[in-house]
């Protein structure tokens, strides 16, 4: 047979834990007693402690203490000002405009025209065209909404419902992606992308079904043997009149696009602040380091702003000059 290096490196992967512990084992044996759980958390501890200050001590060898850590303040405070708050301006508006889609009918038009496209591409039933809708005009946790609806589940077997997942995500927050590129003047580079996440999907989702079925064949059945359900009670209709419904819609979708800006917060900051300190370089004329936003990004002469799309554009601009 011959050797399969993906299976070799997800057992290294799954081993991980047996061999810490087969390593506490035998530093037990040396010392002969038995390591308490508060003793290895504390070894665990002194790792971090080591990797943390070496990481963060090179750093401020680099640039200085005090220009490190205004650098890192400096950046976050823009990407929250100038990044976050402009992406949850879209979210909000998005997700006005996707709520409205979905109370007055659209969506469900949408899942119509997309239905015999799922069977084919997906192997999944054609109602599962709506979760990819609910998905890209609002965020990923919209497909587990519908997954447990038995309207909804009743139509899948329960590898294609495992499957959801990978589909359903995909295409989440898709809607205020491409706006938000459209807006920085990238709408053709999003619709590749939107393009990119339909081909991704297909194989993604192809795959879990197949790996689900050849790990668990007793899943190739459907999720309710019962009939009871239907995909016609699947409403999201509220009570009132036309213009009740149209207020409603409005203010729920806006307040849905605050929690997806809240969210994405913590990420962009924490994560996308530590990448664009590590990615360039200084932004001093003479190399050296000033302990300024977006410092990995040096300004043209005479340029002192930054756009809203300092994110994005920074690297873009940076190698145009």
């Amino acid at each position: 047979m011959p050797h399969n290096p993906f299976k070799t490196r997800r057992n290294k992967t799954l081993s991980y834990g047996k061999r810490v512990e087969a390593l506490f084992q035998k530093l037990e044996q040396k010392l002969k007693r038995p390591l308490k759980f508060t003793t290895k958390r504390g070894f665990e501890a002194l790792l971090f402690l080591i990797l943390f200050f070496a990481f963060f001590g090179l750093l401020a060898w680099k640039m200085t203490l005090p220009k490190m850590l205004n650098t890192f303040m400096q950046t976050a405070y823009h990407l929250l000002l100038e990044t976050v708050f402009y992406i949850m301006a879209i979210c909000v508006l998005m997700g006005a405009i996707s709520k409205l889609l979905v109370e007055f009918g659209v969506v469900r038009l949408l899942e119509n025209i997309l239905r015999p496209l799922m069977k084919p591409l997906y192997n999944l039933p054609g109602v599962a065209a709506l979760g990819a809708l609910m998905t890209f005009m609002s965020d990923n946790p919209a497909i587990i909404t519908l997954a447990h609806d038995k309207n909804f589940n009743r139509y899948f077997k329960k590898y294609q419902l495992v499957s959801l997942t990978n589909f359903g995500t995909a295409f989440g927050m898709g809607l205020v992606v491409i706006a938000f590129m459209t807006g920085l003047g990238y709408g053709k580079g999003a619709l590749v992308g939107l393009a990119g996440a339909v081909v991704g999907s297909i194989v993604s989702t192809r795959l879990m079904q197949r790996m689900t079925l050849k790990s668990f064949s007793e899943l190739d059945a459907p999720v309710d043997e019962s009939d009871t359900g239907d995909e016609q009670l699947i409403s999201y209709k509220s009570e009132g009149g036309v213009f009740l419904r149209f207020l409603n819609s409005l203010l729920d979708g806006g307040k849905d696009g605050v929690g997806i800006g809240l969210a994405i917060i913590p990420g962009v900051l924490c994560i996308s602040t530590l990448v664009m300190m590590l990615t360039f370089g200084p932004s001093g004329e003479n190399g050296e380091y000033l302990g300024v936003a977006y410092e990995v990004c040096p300004s043209s002469p005479g340029r002192q702003t930054r756009s809203t799309s300092s994110l994005i554009g920074c690297s873009v601009s940076r190698a145009v000059r």
